[in-house]
């Protein structure tokens, strides 16, 4: 790979019309745009861990300015950002000058970082929020099983965006924290979501949630990674149904995040089971409370990866929303052919400050819509 600096390349959103999908949505309605992106936190970058990264592109100066620059240059109405660390020393200040609040949840434990929901001000007021300790789960072992007696090896999924995973010490990092076989234990991984609703700022003033989470990484914990999506999806329909009594509304949900779960597995087809129309097979197919649709699954289909690097490619990035006569998006973010020349190598590099690429939608509420 080249070592020469190049400019950060900034994707565009493509319409559902001209990516030859028929349109899904009315023309007419109020928009607004929504990226997730995992940005990877500073705490994680070690040329050890990235040898095929120009060691000039992983400092923090130059990383820190080249994710501003892609956050600033999308121009999104909502950022839904995972492992973000310097919250408050970098991010919320120079995000505040570009017009977006935000906030913020920092992991649990001793971890760094946490996942952050920036939204343009004029666009969004923030009226109601509850952030997501998935650790919470241990008090649920208490009272019967969480965790599936088929602990099924995510064949596809091998994250690496743990600390221990990224230090090569995965063994030591499970077993100094106790017995893994203890549910006490195992579900206790220190991951973390926010929950946000938000009134927009226009006439109709209509009332959308959105939901940011990172999933735990270990491919051989998948049972823990689906409890956490099981615990995801009750708290949202628990907020769900507060704002929709609190406001009197109808509210739309969003689902954003690195779930660290490729198409194949569990956690997705748990997410997407609750939605015949995209639904897979599955041996035990539950009661979702929210049924749930993926952007890029239901337009242009799952894209081949959103994290690149020669250790694992492969999407674990995903963007669902509550499918309804009233939302429906109408265009995604473009993402690189794996022949792309700006990820040749693997990333990090000087075209894109993480390991994971950004994704996104624009999303249209139809004009009939009464909340």
């Amino acid at each position: 790979m080249s070592s020469t600096q190049s400019p950060i390349k900034l994707p565009r959103f493509v319409s559902v019309e001209e990516s030859g999908i028929s349109s899904l949505s009315k023309p007419d309605g109020t928009r607004f745009s929504l990226v997730s992106y995992n940005i990877l936190a500073q705490a994680y970058v070690k040329s050890s861990l990235f040898p095929h990264s120009p060691s000039s592109c992983l400092k923090w100066k130059a990383r820190s300015q080249a994710i501003l620059s892609v956050l600033k240059n999308l121009g999104v109405d909502f950022l839904c950002l995972q492992e973000v660390d310097e919250y408050e020393s970098f991010y919320k200040g120079n995000m505040e000058s570009s017009g977006y609040s935000s906030t913020y949840i920092q992991r649990s434990g001793q971890k760094r970082d946490g996942c952050g929901i920036f939204y343009k001000h004029n666009m969004a007021e923030l009226v109601l929020e509850d952030i997501i300790d998935y650790n919470d789960l241990v008090n649920s072992t208490q009272e019967g099983n969480v965790l599936d007696d088929d602990k099924q090896y995510d064949k596809d999924a091998i994250a690496n965006k743990d600390p221990g995973s990224k230090n090569g010490s995965k063994s030591k990092s499970t077993q100094d924290r106790g017995d893994p076989n203890d549910p006490r234990v195992r579900l206790k991984r220190d991951c973390v979501g926010l929950i946000a609703a938000f009134k927009l700022q226009n006439p109709s003033q209509n009332v959308v949630i959105v939901a940011n989470t990172h999933i735990y990484w270990d491919p051989e914990w998948a049972d823990v990674k689906l409890a956490q999506a099981k615990y995801l999806l009750s708290r949202l329909a628990r907020f769900k149904k507060l704002v929709s009594d609190k406001f009197e509304c109808t509210p739309s949900l969003i689902v954003a995040g690195d779930f660290n779960s490729t198409p194949g597995d569990k956690v997705y087809q748990y997410l997407i089971s609750g939605n015949s129309s995209s639904a897979p097979t599955l041996d035990v197919v539950e009661d979702l409370p929210i049924p749930l649709c993926s952007v890029y699954g239901s337009t242009r289909g799952e894209p081949p990866f959103t994290n690149y690097t020669p250790g694992f490619t492969g999407t674990l990035d995903y963007i669902f929303f509550s499918p309804s006569d009233n939302i429906q998006p109408v265009s995604f973010l473009e993402l690189p052919e794996p022949e792309s020349s700006d990820i040749d190598g693997g990333l990090p590099n000087f075209n894109h400050p993480s390991d994971h690429l950004p994704i996104g939608a624009e999303f249209v509420i139809s004009r009939e819509y009464i909340p």
